[in-house]
């Protein structure tokens, strides 16, 4: 039995470190990214970088009418951020704002548009924001990297002085 828990501490010493969470916190920045990209992808109009197609303003009009935005500022609004977020997302670029940002969006999403799906498909969603929010972007993120040097330039100063 020692030898069982021996291994199953070095075991959890090993997935603990930070390549193992930066490789995970990775996925979890990809899925969300995933799913809201691909929202946003819908919303454009075919043969276009980022306009919003009629079908987009349609939809906001007549299917998400509880939305407390009139569909001409709410379309957009949705389409833009469901192409920026992700791609911070993916880069690992102000991670948490832009996991609470998807956050607040599922969370409008949950409430105004369809709010049967919380256990199908939304508190998916909350989890992985939250997991952003909570932890970061980690090792594999831009945000990692540009603390290392925000972290070497201070130490440099404070050497330097």
């Amino acid at each position: 039995m020692h030898k069982l828990l021996s291994l199953y501490d070095r075991l959890t010493t090993i997935l603990a470190s930070h390549l193992p969470e930066g490789l995970v916190l990775l996925v979890t920045r990809v899925a969300l990214a995933g799913i809201f990209w691909r929202s946003g992808r819908t919303k454009i109009e075919e043969g276009t970088a980022l306009s919003v197609s009629d079908n987009a303003i349609f939809l906001f009009e007549y299917e998400y009418t509880g939305l407390p935005l009139p569909a001409d500022i709410a379309a957009p609004m949705a389409t833009y951020a469901e192409h920026l977020f992700p791609v911070l997302l993916v880069a690992g670029l102000f991670t948490r704002f832009s996991a609470l940002i998807l956050l607040s969006m599922t969370m409008v999403i949950q409430v105004f548009v369809y709010p049967e799906a919380w256990w199908s498909t939304h508190i998916a969603w909350a989890a992985l924001a939250g997991i952003l929010i909570t932890n970061g972007g980690g090792m594999l993120s831009l945000d990692y990297q540009f603390a290392a040097a925000r972290a070497t330039d201070s130490g440099l100063q404070k050497g330097a002085g």
